[in-house]
């Protein structure tokens, strides 16, 4: 996609120099929603933050309305007791801001106000009510933190509400709106039979929804949709359980979502991996789904762990920094706090622009995020390198980042430890990449393990090195070094990076 003109520029670099530990305070959202209050603390506030502490206290605060629709007091009390548990344990924890976000249950009863004035005299905070464009604005923003570029429509359902909205690249379209479709008001809807609840679903739905007019992309935000999409992927097997990323055709989505609305909550507890505290209130999030994908008509459906709370940081960034990729932030966030040399990452990302002519850019963010990772299994044993960062790159909280990408990072890390492949991780990684895909992950992977035996991870003996790859031949230029790096080891790691390429020859130069 072209980059209109005055745009932001979009680096693709590694600068481990930004990544110090305590560079930046804590910061934590209390998320006050219909069914449960949410305390999640952030390690930093930055293009991809990182959750280092998460609780949630289910307040119901959406259940036992009066005639009037005010809030229960038990409801507001349970709740009261829990934001200032949350507040007393971000204080000991040094989060240095703490925002409070409320939505749909608290702005439609019309005794919300008791919470939010209870919230200022109990914790001295002012609870930031949003409506339902803000809602579905801020949740739409989280898909844009959370994805590499995305564009189609964001549905984000929650205990109360529907919000759907447009994603524009890094931008939110005009066109959202935000429905009483959440999972508590439909699940009280089905107990007056699936046929009438569909019919009222319906009803809202092809009054109000906007027409996907982008790309024919729907992104599912949500815990009840997500478990949905946990539960799929338990099912099939797959190695990668991270429902972040995670895809779907519209037509196996609603096939899925039609099962599980007409199911019972003994049908679905039976189901493989779904929590407990979604089994009642599953089959109303199955069926808005279903509806939602009838009208709209979309061919893909992504599931996203990002959201509101993501949203919400990503709009107190910088402009500058919402530009920064947010696998690449990622991944040096854990890379850096890990690696022997922090400053090598990016050696090893020059040093390996070559091995891939015409190279792209989504290409290139998945070099350099392994780069970036590439050390973070240096003290474990030997015996479990390789297995132990292929499985924390398959299921690690990063961002801006799809399932067959996991697989991608998984893979190449892997092979950076030189490690075969067992027999059920070999299986899994057939079924999810392509042969092509899977091929390219050894390439960078043997480069990367060449790179740290070639140089003892020191960027500047790498820096002083070239690597090239020709139609029959990988050689290493190390004319620029004092000494010869030639070794047995090194040699050894040269040979196995021309099987993986495919050539014949190999060749160490040097003075």
């Amino acid at each position: 996609m072209a980059k209109a003109k005055g745009a932001p520029k979009r680096p693709l670099v590694l600068d481990h120099s930004r990544f110090r530990e305590g560079a930046q305070q804590h910061i934590g959202i209390v998320d006050i929603g219909s069914n449960s209050v949410r305390l999640v603390v952030y390690d930093r506030l930055n293009r991809s933050p990182f959750p280092r502490f998460n609780e949630k206290a289910l307040c119901k605060l959406g259940s036992g309305r009066d005639g009037d629709g005010n809030l229960a007091q038990d409801a507001i009390d349970h709740t009261l007791r829990a934001v200032e548990r949350f507040f007393a344990i971000s204080a000991a924890m040094g989060v240095g801001r703490l925002d409070v976000l409320a939505t749909e249950a608290v702005r439609r009863a019309p005794n919300g106000h008791l919470l939010i004035d209870g919230i200022r005299e109990r914790c001295g905070a002012e609870v930031q009510l949003l409506d339902g464009m803000q809602e579905a604005r801020y949740s739409a923003l989280g898909v844009v933190s959370g994805f590499f570029r995305p564009h189609g429509l964001m549905g984000d359902i929650g205990g109360g509400s529907l919000e759907v909205a447009e994603v524009l690249d890094d931008a939110v379209g005009e066109r959202s709106v935000s429905l009483p479709l959440g999972a508590l008001p439909v699940a009280e809807m089905l107990e007056e039979g699936h046929a009438a609840a569909k019919k009222r679903v319906d009803g809202l739905l092809k009054e109000a929804l906007p027409p996907l007019l982008t790309d024919p992309v729907f992104y599912a935000v949500g815990g009840g949709w997500r478990a949905l999409a946990r539960s799929e992927i338990a099912r099939r097997g797959n190695l990668c359980r991270v429902s972040h990323g995670f895809e779907m055709t519209a037509k196996e989505a609603r096939t899925l979502a039609k099962d599980v609305s007409r199911s019972s909550p003994e049908q679905i507890a039976s189901l493989p991996d779904v929590p407990s505290r979604r089994v009642e209130t599953l089959a109303a999030a199955a069926l808005v789904l279903d509806r939602v994908l009838k009208v709209l008509k979309p061919e893909r459906v992504v599931f996203s762990a990002f959201g509101l709370r993501e949203g919400w940081l990503y709009a107190l960034l910088e402009e500058e920094e919402r530009y920064l990729d947010p696998l690449l932030e990622g991944a040096q966030t854990l890379g850096t706090a890990r690696a022997r040399v922090p400053a090598f990452a990016a050696a090893l990302g020059r040093w390996t622009d070559s091995l891939f002519p015409g190279e792209l850019p989504e290409d290139r963010r998945l070099r350099l995020a392994a780069c970036a990772l590439s050390d973070i299994a240096w003290s474990h044993h030997a015996s479990f390198r390789a297995e132990e960062i292929f499985w924390e790159a398959l299921q690690s909280p990063l961002a801006g980042i799809n399932h067959e990408e996991r697989y991608f990072l998984a893979a190449t890390l892997y092979a950076r430890h030189g490690a075969k492949f067992g027999a059920g991780i070999a299986e899994g990684l057939e079924k999810a990449l392509s042969p092509n895909l899977l091929r390219r992950s050894q390439i960078l992977g043997r480069a990367l393990q060449l790179g740290y035996r070639l140089s003892g991870s020191v960027p500047e003996i790498l820096d002083r090195t070239v690597l090239e790859v020709e139609a029959n031949l990988v050689r290493i230029d190390a004319r620029g070094l004092e000494r010869a790096p030639d070794s047995d080891a090194v040699q050894s790691r040269l040979i196995q990076l021309a099987k993986a390429l495919g050539v014949k020859e190999w060749e160490l130069s040097v003075s």
